[in-house]
């Protein structure tokens, strides 16, 4: 975070921070804090470098990420409009040639210490404790969405189904922009997010086809997919580079841990924002995809509504996206 963010910060969430303890200024809170989630530094540790009592610095980080999280999130991870999904999926087909895709959707794992009385709750796959972060990422890296709080023992798919965001879409209540034609074609498909083979296929979730039987159709596809969601796995990447604390076991109460992941996801956008994009190479792939400008077509509200949920529609909606990326992107 550059000098000028720090100001920027500061100066958003000065009027909040001055209303908690008086003892201890604005600046040295979010000092403290930022110090905590770039280096990952024990509470102890930073206690003696701040002159504080261990309790003292845990109250005050937990504290001022909270502030950060609820002052920066209406300007920085806003809920989408109908605007912002078109924006993205233009960007999508204007980087990935991927096209009619609001976002790649993935779960990162978020180490934490055993809470207390847990059982195996908590205890991933990995075999650590951890909470599950489930993020959508648009072109550029940025969150769109985030939910924190789902337990280690679930997978992706299991964190997905009980997610606000699942709900929505189910519910057919996210702005998602009208059905379009694909580029330069007449084939009307409804726009979607992309994930792994971890989620359900959906009208509005398309993941990878099965690896076994793969034919070159089929292996393009999975291949272009796996292209364009590397914008979530990146920003996960650049997430966990940046705040370090994400890299060893958060020592809180799995609800302190979620107030914690859910503002350095936050603070992500924010200095992505105002810093600029300065991993321009971290997303380099081993093709070379050309930009490409391209018209859509919208279709009413009640085409819309023909998209229904069942799942042979959902194979037919990637069936035909498949057909396109082979005769126009291969």
């Amino acid at each position: 975070m550059s000098i000028q963010s720090f100001d920027i910060l500061l100066e958003k969430v000065r009027p909040k921070l001055t209303k908690q303890r008086k003892a201890i200024r604005a600046e040295q809170r979010l000092v403290l804090t930022l110090r905590f989630l770039a280096t990952g530094h024990s509470f102890r540790d930073l206690a003696f470098a701040f002159r504080m009592g261990r309790s003292t610095v845990s109250l005050v980080i937990s504290e001022t990420c909270e502030i950060i999280w609820k002052e920066l999130l209406a300007e920085y991870m806003p809920i989408p409009t109908t605007d912002r999904l078109k924006t993205i999926i233009n960007d999508y087909y204007r980087r990935w040639k991927f096209p009619n895709c609001f976002g790649s959707i993935d779960g990162k794992h978020c180490q934490i210490k055993c809470p207390a009385n847990s059982g195996s709750h908590y205890f991933n796959y990995l075999h650590y404790f951890s909470v599950v972060l489930q993020s959508v990422a648009d072109a550029d890296k940025k969150f769109v969405t985030v939910e924190v709080g789902g337990r280690g023992k679930q997978s992706d798919g299991g964190t997905f189904s009980g997610s606000t965001l699942f709900r929505l879409l189910e519910a057919d209540k996210l702005n998602v922009p009208l059905p379009q034609a694909l580029p330069n074609s007449n084939t009307i498909l409804p726009n979607f997010l992309i994930g792994d083979e971890a989620y359900p296929l959906k009208t509005y979730l398309l993941r990878p086809f099965p690896r076994r039987n793969l034919n070159a159709k089929t292996e393009n596809f999975n291949y272009r997919l796996s292209i364009a969601r590397k914008c979530i796995e990146c920003a996960f990447g650049i997430l966990t580079s940046k705040w370090r604390f994400l890299q060893k076991a958060i020592e809180t109460t799995p609800r302190t841990a979620i107030i914690l992941i859910k503002c350095a996801c936050v603070l992500h956008n924010f200095v992505r924002e105002c810093d600029g994009d300065s991993d321009l190479d971290y997303l380099q792939t081993t093709t070379t995809i050309n930009n490409a400008n391209a018209q859509t077509n919208t279709v009413d509200r009640e085409q819309q509504q023909n998209f229904n949920r069942s799942s042979q529609t959902a194979l037919n909606i990637r069936n035909e996206l498949t057909e396109y990326l082979w005769e126009f992107g291969h």
